[in-house]
């Protein structure tokens, strides 16, 4: 299975990158990966956010898909985790395209919520009308339900 091989190549890449933290299979399952993003920028960076990247034996055919299993108070990501990336949509995804592009562009988003890259159209308001009510909640939200960073990632 040329895509086990590629899958293991790249959890080790993925690995050594800062941004993240504990990623590896769930359960033993290759094809299922869960971690820690750990975000720079504030209202994020107070916290790590646990997610989870799902493969399909067709990978790297077909892209992978990134869900948050901790809550954020971000507007590109809808209230059940989905994110709109755009990388990973089939349509935008190409075969050549590695795990580690995925979870880059997954912190550019979260560090830097994008009014084109939006699944919650409420908070997407309250960013663009009232920036400080946006950054108040999103801290508070972070605070509330994020998960503790390790000590290395503390920023």
């Amino acid at each position: 299975m040329a895509w086990s091989r590629r899958l293991a190549k790249e959890l080790e890449e993925a690995r050594r990158w800062e941004g993240v933290c504990a990623l590896g299979p769930l359960g033993g399952d290759v094809l299922r990966w869960g971690g820690l993003l750990l975000p720079n920028n504030p209202p994020y960076n107070g916290g790590a956010f646990r997610l989870e990247l799902s493969f399909s034996p067709r990978y790297p055919l077909v892209p992978p898909r990134v869900t948050f299993r901790t809550p954020i108070y971000h507007p590109g990501v809808d209230q059940q985790g989905r994110v709109c990336q755009p990388l990973t949509a089939s349509e935008h995804w190409k075969p050549t395209t590695r795990v580690l592009h995925v979870l880059q562009d997954l912190l550019l988003l979260v560090d830097n919520p994008d009014a084109q890259r939006v699944l919650r159209q409420d908070l997407a308001r309250e960013l663009a009308t009232d920036p400080q009510l946006f950054q108040r909640r999103a801290e508070e939200h972070t605070r509330l339900h994020s998960e503790g960073r390790p000590p290395a990632a503390a920023p």
